[in-house]
């Protein structure tokens, strides 16, 4: 579904912190606007507000029941969240969750009106359109109701659907948390720049300019795998491979990151109820 689409749906975003307010400035920018948008949030940012007068969202105002209903608050405000969702949640709306840990089931129990539910984790990288987003839909979700959900998670970045729910807490783990461990790659990094000889400030700017680049090179080369990427930069007895022969060892990198992603995918398990 294109902007088009978004532009005939009625919608409601409750919650409109960091990712509520990139997922609205996203639809914003497919043209969406007027009174078929509606926002509630209880302490709305100087941009928020701006935005919503801009565009002459409704901000905190009345509820209706409308097409889709975007839930964009804090796991541990899901009580509050729903009772101040259901208004807008009628029979024929589909509901899409982006609280992280929090079943469908969860949602229900919650939301008894609400039948069709896409429960979705999307990442910061939101904030410049450059997201992605892992979603399931449940079986009364119907074909329309999921281009509508698709249309507004893609407004922020690329998406990608799940065939079981039980995959979103991987998902979260994965790309939801992801961006993290790639900041903290760069903190590293450039603290090992540091116990090599070299000034931190210098050190800080190499590492945070090699993860961009080659970040970028991923994403304009969308074909080619990331072992190839590497193998490309490892010459033979080189010093990338020196580099890699410890990253690569059976206690490196790897192992590390699978404990990693473990503790990530349980801790989003503990969340639900």
């Amino acid at each position: 579904m294109s902007g088009d689409g978004l532009r005939g749906a009625s919608l409601a975003l409750i919650g409109a912190g960091n990712m509520g307010l990139a997922l609205l400035e996203g639809w914003a920018g497919q043209g969406l606007s007027g009174d078929r948008m509606s926002v509630v949030d209880p302490n709305p940012s100087p941009r928020l507000a701006a935005l919503c007068a801009e565009k002459g969202f409704n901000l905190n105002g009345a509820g209706r029941p409308c097409d889709a209903v975007m839930l964009a608050i804090k796991p541990q405000m899901l009580d509050l969240g729903a009772a101040v969702a259901a208004p807008f949640v009628g029979p024929d709306s589909v509901v899409v969750s982006i609280l992280a840990g929090k079943s469908i089931s969860d949602l229900a129990a919650r939301l008894p009106a609400a039948r069709a539910v896409v429960r979705a984790m999307p990442n910061t990288p939101a904030a410049i359109g450059r997201g992605i987003t892992g979603a399931f839909a449940n079986d009364a979700v119907s074909q329309a109701q999921r281009a509508l959900a698709d249309a507004l998670l893609r407004a922020v970045g690329g998406v990608e659907w799940v065939e079981r729910e039980t995959l979103i807490d991987a998902v979260t783990a994965v790309s939801g948390s992801g961006p993290a461990y790639v900041f903290y790659l760069v903190e590293a990094l450039a603290e090992a720049g540091v116990e090599a000889g070299l000034p931190p400030d210098l050190a800080a700017r190499l590492a945070r300019a090699t993860v961009e680049g080659a970040g970028e090179l991923l994403h304009r080369q969308p074909e080619t795998g990331a072992n190839e990427l590497r193998r490309r930069v490892t010459s033979p007895g080189g010093t990338t491979a020196a580099a890699l022969e410890v990253l690569m060892a059976e206690d490196g990198l790897r192992p590390l990151m699978v404990r990693a992603i473990a503790a990530a995918k349980r801790r989003a398990g503990e969340l639900s109820g």
